[in-house]
């Protein structure tokens, strides 16, 4: 099984809960399971890792950062990429450029009166814009998406339109996430069949943006079977389900 993780492991940025870290120790167990988020390795640290028991078995636990731009596996007591699709120096000057034009053309090139830590963040093998900032609260940011998330489908049509070199898709409430052409979780989907040796016909996605632009969707042109999520409680439920299917 493959999950995202923001709004359908745990809510936008907030830690995995205790619940959640015990069931997902108990699918590796039987399974592999993966993680694909926009977020960067550092916010599965906080994020995810801390919430799984110990003795969970990372082993067959595979992290796909930075909408699988990046790829991890734990081996001899250790986090190791698989592969990294970072940017060069001069593509994230690029990238940033147009996408600072591309903010002033759908009108949110203004910050607002307060916003929590960066707008614009270089994850490496990501650039990624969160209008409040990328460490908003949670209220905040459902508050923004209520209120402003038509703005955010402009921005991803604007940046389609002036980087069309480069993929963008629409993570979490409010996050923009930009990563190489062909990165993104379908391509996760296809290296982790490669890496677990896990036919995609056996696999299960679940996640909370498989809708049209969301950053899920992509998934599907795999043709891997998905399964829509509108919170973690639902994810929970899911998983008790297929536990209790393998008994």
């Amino acid at each position: 099984m493959a999950f995202d993780l923001d709004g359908t492991l745990a809510e936008s940025k907030q830690r995995v809960s205790a619940d959640m870290g015990d069931l997902l120790a108990q699918l590796m167990s039987r399974m592999p399971v993966a993680v694909m988020s926009g977020a960067g390795f550092k916010q599965f640290e906080t994020q995810l890792f801390s919430a799984l028991p110990p003795g969970t078995d990372l082993r067959r636990l595979y992290i796909f950062p930075d909408n699988a731009a990046q790829c991890f596996v734990y081996t001899n007591n250790r986090w190791w990429p698989q592969y990294d699709k970072a940017f060069s120096p001069q593509e994230k000057l690029h990238i940033v450029e147009k996408l600072t034009a591309a903010l002033a053309t759908v009108g949110l090139a203004t910050a607002p009166v307060r916003i929590w830590g960066e707008r614009i963040e270089d994850r490496g093998a990501e650039i990624a814009f969160s209008p409040l900032g990328q460490q908003a609260p949670l209220e905040e940011k459902e508050n923004w998406h209520a209120a402003h998330n038509d703005i955010r489908k402009r921005l991803h049509e604007e940046l389609n339109k002036c980087l069309p070199e480069y993929a963008n898709a629409m993570g979490g409430l409010t996050t923009i996430d930009i990563t190489r052409k062909g990165i993104n979780k379908a391509y996760g989907i296809r290296r982790l069949a490669e890496f677990s040796h896990v036919p995609i016909v056996d696999m299960l996605y679940v996640g909370d943006a498989l809708e049209e632009g969301g950053n899920d969707a992509v998934v599907l042109e795999t043709g891997i079977r998905t399964h829509a999520v509108f919170s973690p409680e639902e994810t929970a439920a899911l998983i008790r389900t297929v536990l209790q299917s393998r008994v």
